[in-house]
């Protein structure tokens, strides 16, 4: 680990290269670093100025040079003349992902990349994965809405959505650490505004997709075109894997030049259950993949999980790793944190936490626990809907919870700049019955369900997982349902 004590340095004509005609000449300099925020160049930095949704990078130019940027790249806006070095591109972000693999030199090559895109499963298939390569000992790290998860790194939760300087840099220490294997959720923002674009991605998954994140994608079919972006990305050496269940599986699969796997809930040629028994203690079945038989005793519950357990067994299975090593990793994964993750209580109720926070994602979990109690078991929702997000889907969440609840706790759940009071307004438009109260403050809304719930009741803690914050008008507060969780155990 010599190396991470030397500042790096590159030549500006081999990490930008590409950004400029054959023809031109780029000065002779060598860069440190390349930034995208100003206030955190340092001498001997690039600085990339980049148009964001809140500031842009391009009025805070002369900021950087003052900082000791030696070179900037920019977007053509003119700024006058600069007393370093200006590249400009048609797209920063673009260049941005080129200039950090070539000044990191490309680790990702020299690494199995796995992406996983999809609105549901991402972060369950992921971890069951990294259970399956570590069954067959195999070095592997997991990237996601967990942070990083990798033996001997920090867990750093600040990392579920790297930029691409700060993931190529990431990649390159994962690579010198000897790691072998790469398990990414890749949302459709990261495609969106290039972070992944040049990550040599060996396997991709495509789970499902269900309206979510229209506020940030507007349609259906912008969100399709976003998460089919990796599968154009796949070089033809690598493998592409697709839920042949969701209508939209074998289209994005069709949008890859590289082979393709797929899995179902049905029968046919792709990986499905030839027998599937689900109960509350977990999913026992046997995976058929063409010769081979997977024998399947999962502690995760519910249909979305066997979903997400046949996409990990493709995956593995596309690597060639051996079935005792599949089946054992399966088999210990019991609980991915944040997801129907299951609590008892001293009263003798049992709370779950799901990080769901979509309608679909709503009826798959609230679905899969009414299955699974008693009749005579009282549900109490708690739950709320994140502020300058898609409103649409506030009142659906509403009327699902209550055609599964006996009672709903509706509170504010990262409000970020809009009225906490509006969103709870639009949630229980969607109520039909006055089964309901509404908070100003999270932590009462939680306290007051977990002090109601009695002997074999369940309380379900929708929308937060184990998120440890709240975003309000602007601030990050410290936050934490599983805190409070605590205090009734």
């Amino acid at each position: 680990g010599l190396h991470r004590w030397i500042k790096m340095n590159q030549s500006l004509n081999k990490i930008a290269r590409s950004l400029v005609p054959p023809n031109e000449e780029l000065p002779e300099i060598n860069v440190s670093g390349i930034q995208l925020n100003s206030s955190q160049v340092t001498d001997g930095d690039l600085f990339i100025a980049v148009p964001g949704t809140k500031v842009d990078g391009h009025d805070f130019i002369h900021d950087a040079i003052a900082a000791g940027a030696k070179a900037v790249i920019s977007n053509g806006r003119d700024i006058g003349k600069l007393s370093v070095p200006q590249i400009k591109v048609a797209n920063p972000r673009r260049a941005t992902s080129i200039v950090a693999a070539e000044f990191y030199g490309h680790p990702s090559k020299d690494l199995t990349v796995i992406g996983i895109t999809g609105t549901n499963g991402k972060t369950t298939t992921s971890s069951l994965l990294t259970a399956i390569l570590q069954a067959a000992g195999k070095n592997s790290a997991q990237l996601g809405t967990l942070g990083l998860i990798a033996e001997g790194f920090p867990k750093d939760n600040t990392l579920t959505t790297p930029d691409a300087i700060t993931l190529q840099k990431l990649f390159s220490e994962l690579r010198d650490a000897d790691f072998s294997h790469i398990i990414m959720e890749v949302s459709s923002h990261a495609l969106d505004q290039y972070r992944v674009a040049d990550v040599d991605f060996d396997i991709a998954v495509f789970t499902n997709l269900t309206p979510e994140h229209l506020d940030y994608h507007k349609t259906q079919e912008s969100y399709f075109q976003a998460k089919a972006r990796l599968f154009r990305m796949l070089p033809i050496e690598s493998t592409a894997i697709v839920n042949e269940s969701d209508p939209n599986g074998i289209r994005i699969g069709k949008e890859s030049k590289s082979p393709m796997i797929t899995f179902s809930r049905g029968n046919g040629n792709s990986l499905h259950f030839n027998e599937l028994e689900l109960t509350i203690s977990g999913i026992k079945g046997l995976i058929q993949a063409g010769q081979l038989d997977y024998e399947i005793n999962s502690k995760l519950a519910g249909e979305f999980n066997a979903e997400n357990i046949l996409a990990a067994v493709s995956v593995a299975h596309a690597l060639g790793i051996g079935k005792q090593f599949i089946e054992a990793g399966i088999n210990q994964c019991s609980t991915v944190p944040g997801r129907m993750e299951f609590f008892p209580l001293k009263s003798g109720a049992t709370v779950v936490i799901d990080y769901a926070h979509t309608p679909d994602a709503y009826e798959k979990v609230l679905g899969t626990l009414k299955h699974m109690v008693q009749p005579e078991t009282q549900i109490h929702v708690v739950f709320g809907a994140g502020g300058d997000r898609d409103k649409s889907k506030r009142s659906e969440m509403g009327r699902i919870s209550e055609l599964f609840a006996n009672h709903c706790y509706v509170t504010p759940d990262n409000p970020r700049t809009e009225d906490p009071n509006q969103i709870t307004k639009e949630i229980i438009s969607g109520f039909t019955e006055n089964a309901y109260t509404t908070y100003t403050n999270r932590a009462d809304g939680l306290r007051d369900a977990l002090t109601h719930a009695k002997r074999a009741d369940l309380v379900v803690v929708l929308g937060k997982g184990r998120e440890e914050y709240q975003e309000i008008s602007g601030d990050i507060v410290f936050y934490s349902d599983l805190k409070i969780i605590r205090e009734f155990q």
